[in-house]
């Protein structure tokens, strides 16, 4: 990776988000396709943070979102999600990828939760089942959940939801699409499980009008 890639992406995410696990195989293909002209930073945001509560998992809005909309795009995209059986709070499990983002083990951790609970229905909310996923992805079982008991990541999960707020993103998925060293103010907003086929062009567009 280039210290300036030519073009950024911030991507605002929750593991508890099906959407947001949907285009991760859009990013993955997108840092295929343009390498290190292109840099994607993962940021964290809570959908349903203390005190609001969540969402029940037999009530007929979820039911509802996955019949309609969830399970067709998986389907589209060849992905096996399943409705979870519970709906966790999600801080732990965003400080739980910051952890592997500081030992080296983003890209496996970050998929790892996303496939626990939308395909295992594992409870990502317990630390013990945090820990045995880091575990599975090369990462020190023990040193994760001292970490988790002593927050050493709360504070970068807050202050990325915090930047999100500031820029006035209130849901996830989003991705802010600027060049590499382009202000806030210039980056595109791009909501929602956007196909391939939308954002490729729209990044060459970007990497056309470098070159002028």
């Amino acid at each position: 990776m280039n210290a300036s890639p030519d073009i950024r992406i911030d991507v605002w995410s929750d593991y508890v988000c099906p959407f947001c696990y949907l285009e991760l195989p859009v990013i993955r293909r997108l840092e295929a396709r343009f390498a290190d002209r292109l840099q994607v930073v993962w940021r964290a945001f809570e959908l349903r943070p203390e005190p609001n509560p969540t969402l029940d998992p037999n009530g007929e809005y979820l039911n509802t979102t996955w019949a309609q909309s969830v399970y067709p795009m998986a389907a589209q995209r060849g992905m096996q999600l399943k409705l979870p059986p519970v709906q966790p709070r999600s801080r732990k499990a965003l400080e739980a990828a910051l952890f592997a983002d500081a030992h080296g083990r983003f890209g496996a951790m970050h998929e790892a939760l996303f496939r626990a609970f939308f395909e295992e229905g594992r409870d990502i909310g317990e630390t013990d089942v945090l820990c045995a996923i880091a575990a599975d992805n090369g990462l020190d079982a023990q040193a994760l959940r001292d970490a988790l008991d002593h927050e050493r990541y709360t504070a970068q999960v807050l202050d990325d939801e915090q930047l999100a707020h500031s820029l006035g993103v209130s849901g996830v998925p989003i991705m802010l699409l600027r060049t590499g060293d382009a202000p806030w103010q210039e980056a595109v907003p791009i909501r929602g499980a956007i196909p391939y086929e939308t954002l490729e062009p729209a990044i060459s567009e970007l990497l056309e009008g470098l070159a002028r």
